[in-house]
């Protein structure tokens, strides 16, 4: 006797919808996720969708029409909460667009709670189309399972973005010229976090002695090799996750 397949399949397409959902709530998607759902994962009434609102976590839904521009789904049950996000920004200085890019998807599948881009003296970049930024980082969410999208913020100024600091929240950054092994800082502050990552010619010496002089500010070492900025960040947000995010 043949087994009834499991229902959802592990392999039920995954999307981030407008929220909030509740039980049997009706979902009708257009554009783009209609075309994904219809034509690329080629479902049909009856199969299972796996939604997020990024407000009361992940359903499961199902597919009750199927046409050539639209698709309507029902929101059957929640399947979890919205995850707990650690509190945790990750402040990268604007690089190349391709290399930006990476920073936002990997920044999403590893957890980080916000994205606070930062305009230095040597970036080669100055500005970040938002729709874009937010399609990439909602599209990685999708891919990892996750239930809450990081926050994204429009890029600022360096002087800007410690002028507003908050003060309760550490600020680690990636010093060139040295400072404390990046592991041991991170395991020795258990409080609100974030991480300052200089573009690719990294922070001049002004911008290094503004940094320096901030109260909320310890510089630290990522060892003995000069990364890419794009290295730099997803390795040290990497080590925070391991050390004092959610990945224990």
């Amino acid at each position: 006797m043949v087994a009834t397949p499991a229902w959802p399949p592990r392999s039920a397409p995954r999307l981030f919808v407008p929220g909030p959902l509740t039980e049997g709530a009706a979902v009708p998607l257009e554009g783009g996720q209609a075309h994904y759902l219809g034509k690329v994962m080629r479902v049909g009434a009856g199969d299972a969708v796996v939604l997020c609102d990024d407000q009361t976590g992940e359903w499961l839904a199902e597919v009750t029409a199927a046409g050539k521009r639209d698709v309507m789904l029902t929101a059957v049950r929640r399947l979890r909460t919205r995850e707990a996000v650690p509190d945790f920004w990750l402040c990268p200085a604007l690089i190349k667009k391709d290399r930006f890019d990476l920073v936002l998807e990997k920044a999403t599948e590893l957890g980080v709670g916000a994205v606070r881009p930062v305009l230095t003296r040597r970036c080669v970049a100055d500005k970040l189309n938002p729709e874009r930024a937010r399609a990439i980082v909602t599209e990685a969410a999708e891919q990892c399972a996750r239930t809450a999208l990081p926050v994204l913020a429009e890029p600022v100024k360096l002087d800007a973005l410690l002028r507003d600091w908050p003060e309760e929240r550490r600020l680690f950054f990636a010093d060139e010229a040295g400072g404390a092994p990046a592991a041991a800082a991170f395991a020795a502050h258990a409080g609100p976090a974030a991480l300052l990552i200089g573009p690719e010619g990294g922070f001049d010496e002004a911008e290094r002695a503004l940094i320096r002089a901030h109260s909320a500010a310890q510089a630290i070492t990522l060892g003995p090799r000069i990364l890419r900025a794009e290295t730099a960040a997803i390795a040290a947000a990497a080590l925070w996750m391991g050390t004092r995010g959610d990945w224990g």
